[in-house]
């Protein structure tokens, strides 16, 4: 009659923890797959209303709107692009969570950026602003929305902390802040912040 030793014991052990692993592993496979298709379908959604309301009228730009203009939370309100980055994304009034997992977000309690001021973008450092880890100074910014085309200049990138919000503070003239966690490449809840403040340029 046989009996399990020690050798039989580690070897179910092992083979449970490698179902364990393999299960787990699928498991964020899927997840992944979810979560970008999510991606994918909010980002063509805000792109098409963008560009409805950019084809509507083709032959004269409409005038930006009085600063007291609401655009709600949730609407769309722009594409921002780098082109040295081959970067483009449609950009979303609000910054939740949800607003995030689709789209760039415009802080809603900084300017838009047809208005004077500095105007604030955030996105996820794993999704829409992961090219920044290789932004440089100097690089153009462009801003497509339904009240003109808004290009900047890269004047400085930096690190800060999450409470420093000196970096939104109001300017003189037109400004557009990038905002995204940092470091890149962290896996997990990433503590600081990663910056990027452009100036205009558009004539």
């Amino acid at each position: 009659m046989r009996t399990s030793g020690p050798r039989s014991i580690a070897s179910r052990y092992l083979q449970w923890l490698e179902f364990l692993l393999c299960t787990i592993g699928i498991g964020c496979l899927l997840w992944y797959g979810v979560v970008n298709a999510e991606m994918y379908r909010g980002q063509r959604r805000e792109r098409a209303l963008i560009e409805r309301t950019l084809e509507s009228s083709p032959h004269a730009q409409p005038a930006a709107p009085a600063a007291a203009f609401i655009v709600g939370i949730g609407q769309p309100i722009g594409v921002l692009e780098i082109p040295r980055l081959h970067m483009s994304v449609a950009v979303v009034n609000g910054a939740d969570g949800a607003t995030l997992r689709m789209a760039a977000g415009h802080l809603p309690d900084t300017p838009m950026p047809w208005e004077r001021g500095n105007s604030a973008i955030a996105a996820h450092r794993d999704t829409f602003f992961r090219p920044l880890a290789h932004i440089r100074t100097d690089d153009e910014l462009r801003m497509t929305t339904p009240y003109g085309e808004f290009r900047y200049r890269v004047r400085r990138t930096l690190v800060v902390q999450p409470e420093d919000v000196w970096v939104l503070s109001p300017t003189r003239r037109p400004c557009l802040t990038l905002v995204t966690c940092y470091p890149f490449w962290w896996v997990g809840h990433a503590n600081r912040r990663f910056i990027v403040q452009a100036e205009s340029i558009t004539s």
